[in-house]
């Protein structure tokens, strides 16, 4: 199972629920070619795969609403209701990068059975606790914490595994049909669960989930994996793979971007999510069974206002989506505040649940078509990461606030903020890597050597020296500084760019990677839009570049 938190549970690429509203067209010899949604399931494995997390996906959602209203009944301060979403979000938090770099260096097939295996015995243990009547405000909030723990490190595996089990062809289809299931189960299963609560106790949601839960590892053991391309470099070490990880995060821009606008957004929507289980029960006067439709009518709005998105993002674009599906979730969020009856109430869930899948899909779209594929899943786990991050914040503090000033005024001065994050962040534009071409364009010669190089020598030191000619001085600093960013991005842990003081037109540019092997796949990392940026600093210069290669000297061997 998977981290059920505001709208971003269960399984199989579950950060990125509406990613086809965006892709679900491609462009086929120079014009667009709309794909069947049922092509997909064409493939055996897909068909196999998707309807298993489908199954579980629906335990999950059960299980989701079962225990934030067990937290209600067990202790219903605010503050400890939050905490629910808190403990369902610290784990992705805390491990969606280390996951992500696992990710990208093992394989996901059996990583994904171990760590699905484990959800499952995590789960059942917890319904046997809760069946025993064992279970604490302290002990749910840790068994959630577990589960979301075991759930965390294989999230980033699950949202990069559908490459392997359709063509690239069938790629925008299977996310399509991917996002219908997730946003299905999220509409179906809150409900069910509240329906399953009010007629047969709180313990049956938590046994569902744990036996839905066999279906995925039950498909993942049937399901064979593609053999993996032999790499013609060893695989990455994990340290060092975090490590490249992060480095490439902060150089590049277009993920920013994405990442300072979802902190932004999730930081103050947190707080309907966190609240909604005490708006049902001590505003409303609700049972769990009003808690769950509470939560399908958001799921169910979600799937309306996936189908649209294409139209409203074609007329407004993607930042004109986020400002709008913002400004609904600030209305959406004072309606909670002044719900007193069940048609509010119904109302706000509505426009949340199609104002969060708007902001959702925007954000989530604008980070993958910034990520090249070798640092995909670590890309994501760091942008999962702020949007876990600043949805574990949110639920602690409007918790908080609602503890000391009242559930009306939490969600109030969460709507004002909420609004106040738009002129705030708007400079950072979204889809802004979407025209770039980020496949690897292996252009750069192999570099020079006399023997052989083990690869993990280092750290290396690589220059590259530049004639610059002078009425392209000043075009040449601008496009070298550019040029920097790329370098980092790409693994480098120093840069810069230095003139020749007793030479006005020569420039010396230095970087320093952390070995001989980091160095060889950056060799592999540059992309096609790197090619034209270095092709057109080539223009400004006279005479040829000349580049050079240091290795930190062996003492010992020399």
């Amino acid at each position: 199972m998977r981290p059920g938190v505001g709208g971003q549970g269960g399984k199989a690429w579950p950060q990125f629920p509406c990613y086809w509203v965006y892709m679900s067209t491609q462009h086929v010899a120079g014009r667009r070619e709309t794909l069947s949604p049922w092509t997909p399931f064409r493939h055996r494995a897909f068909l196999v795969v998707w309807t298993a997390t489908v199954v579980a996906n629906v335990g999950t959602w059960i299980y989701n609403a079962a225990a934030a209203w067990l937290m209600t009944t067990l202790k219903p301060d605010p503050l400890t209701v939050s905490l629910v979403q808190v403990a369902n979000n610290l784990p992705i938090v805390l491990l969606a990068l280390p996951a992500g770099a696992l990710a990208d260096i093992i394989d996901k097939r059996k990583f994904l059975i171990f760590a699905e295996s484990a959800s499952t015995l995590v789960a059942a243990v917890f319904a046997v606790m809760v069946w025993l009547h064992l279970v604490t405000p302290a002990s749910l909030l840790l068994f959630l914490f577990l589960i979301g723990v075991v759930s965390a490190i294989g999230a980033p595996a699950w949202q990069s595994v559908v490459t392997q089990l359709v063509p690239k062809a069938d790629l925008a289809p299977a996310i399509a049909a991917n996002s219908a299931g997730f946003n299905v189960s999220r509409a179906v299963g809150p409900a069910l669960g509240g329906i399953l609560v009010g007629a047969y106790g709180v313990v049956v949601p938590f046994w569902v989930n744990a036996i839905s839960n066999l279906a995925t590892v039950g498909a993942l053991v049937w399901w064979r994996s593609p053999a993996r391309a032999a790499r013609r470099l060893p695989a990455e070490q994990f340290a060092s793979a975090i490590r490249v990880g992060i480095r490439h995060a902060r150089s590049n821009l277009h993920l920013r971007a994405s990442l300072v606008r979802a902190v932004a957004f999730y930081l103050f929507a947190s707080a309907y999510w966190a609240l909604l289980p005490l708006v049902a029960r001590e505003r409303i006067a609700a049972g769990p069974g009003f808690y769950g439709v509470l939560l399908g009518m958001i799921g169910a709005s979600a799937i309306a206002g996936a189908f649209a998105l294409p139209s409203l993002k074609a007329r407004v674009g993607a930042n004109g989506v986020v400002a709008g599906g913002t400004i609904v979730t600030a209305i959406a969020l004072v309606l909670f505040g002044l719900a007193r009856a069940p048609l509010v109430a119904l109302a706000a869930s509505i426009l949340a649940g199609a104002s969060w899948i708007a902001v959702v899909a925007a954000l989530n779209v604008s980070a993958q078509v910034a990520l090249p594929e070798w640092v995909r899943a670590r890309g994501l786990a760091i942008f999962v990461t702020a949007f876990f991050g600043a949805l574990t914040l949110g639920s602690a503090l409007w918790g908080e606030v609602a503890a000391l000033a009242g559930l009306p005024a939490a969600h109030f001065i969460a709507a004002a903020g909420i609004l106040l994050a738009i002129p705030a962040t708007w400079r950072w534009k979204l889809h802004s890597g979407a025209g770039l071409d980020l496949t690897p364009s292996m252009h750069w010669p192999a570099p020079v050597v006399v023997g052989q190089i083990a690869h993990d020598r280092g750290p290396v030191l690589v220059t590259v020296e530049y004639r610059v000619l002078p009425e392209r001085r000043k075009e040449f600093l601008a496009a070298i500084k550019t040029l920097g960013r790329e370098r980092r991005r790409d693994g480098a842990y120093r840069w810069g760019v230095f003139a020749d003081s007793a030479d006005h037109d020569r420039y010396l540019e230095t970087f320093l990677m952390e070995s001989w092997v980091e160095h060889l796949r950056q060799h592999e990392r540059v992309t096609n839009s790197d090619r034209v940026l270095q092709e057109r600093i080539r223009h400004m210069l006279h005479g040829p570049l000349t580049v050079t290669h240091f290795i930190a000297a062996d003492f010992e061997r020399s």
